[in-house]
């Protein structure tokens, strides 16, 4: 009977042992695991990025070389045409007269076509120079007027006088002031001392809606009213050619600046006389020297 016990004790110790053992160890072992595993994981990582690092090395070696390959023929294509090139040249050494005489025509052409470059430069430089005199003329015929009612400059060898809506015009209407014709009066006395000129005036307004008013429909109406007007003026009153004349209106699509404010918007409306560039008469200056 004693044996008997001593052997099922014996059979059931090891199974005692585990089962006292296991949830503690076992947590161990586990975690163990997961940590192993984990590096094992990020090593798989580590050697596919490196075996891809590895492939796109080979790829830039393959590419590098090649674009080697490219530069060496390139080299040695360079290499053979200056050889030619240096051939060429010897065989130049000695030319026949006729080439010799073609080559003086060349030279010819080129001295001639640089002298013509000179004159045109200089009829160009003689235009601006008459350009600036007739701004000078307006301005000292003008006097001190302010600069907010009449601006007159050159730009890129037009000339340009920008004459206020507030000194020509009461607002919304298109009758020229008193005050305006004295001024226009001074313009046309400039003008009519250079009869060859011919110029334009442009009608310019803001961007405010305009009424519709009897024949007035908009603000196209209204810049061309405006600049006819001061027109018949610079004719009727003040004798100017009306061959030498152009009325334009351009409505408030070329503004001088923005319109959100009400200077802005002041600025914008102008009227404009454009000094048109008489092509006949630059060719004439070229004539002349």
């Amino acid at each position: 009977m004693k044996l008997r016990q001593v052997a099922l004790l014996a059979a059931s110790a090891p199974i005692l042992l585990f089962s006292c053992v296991s949830p503690k160890k076992l947590k161990e072992e586990q975690a163990k695991y997961n940590t192993l595993n984990d590096s094992y994981t990020k090593l798989q990582g580590d050697l596919k990025n490196c075996e891809d690092q590895k492939a796109e090395e080979a790829r830039r070696k393959a590419a590098l070389q090649n674009d080697i390959d490219n530069l060496n023929k390139q080299v040695a294509f360079l290499k053979e045409n200056n050889t030619q090139a240096l051939k060429q040249l010897q065989d130049l050494s000695v030319i026949s007269s006729s080439q010799a005489e073609s080559i003086k025509k060349s030279l010819d052409n080129i001295g001639a076509k640089d002298a013509y470059i000179q004159t045109l430069q200089q009829a160009m430089a003689r235009k601006d120079s008459l350009n600036m005199r007739l701004v000078m003329n307006l301005k000292g015929a003008i006097g001190n007027l302010d600069d907010k009612d009449i601006n007159i400059k050159v730009d890129k060898g037009v000339v340009y006088i920008d004459i206020s809506d507030k000194l020509l015009f009461k607002s919304g209407s298109y009758e020229v002031t008193d005050k305006a014709k004295e001024v226009l009066g001074k313009v046309a006395a400039v003008l009519k001392n250079q009869p060859d000129i011919e110029f334009m005036v442009e009608g310019h307004t803001d961007n405010v809606p305009f009424a519709s008013r009897g024949l007035l429909l908009d603000n196209w109406d209204l810049s061309v009213k405006r600049s006819t007007s001061v027109i018949r003026i610079l004719q009727k009153q003040y004798g100017l050619d009306p061959a030498k004349m152009a009325a334009a209106g351009r409505s408030e699509y070329v503004p001088v600046t923005s319109n959100d404010t009400p200077d802005g918007k002041a600025a914008n409306r102008r009227t404009r006389i454009v000094i048109l560039p008489q092509l006949d008469q630059f060719f004439k200056l070229l004539e002349k020297q």
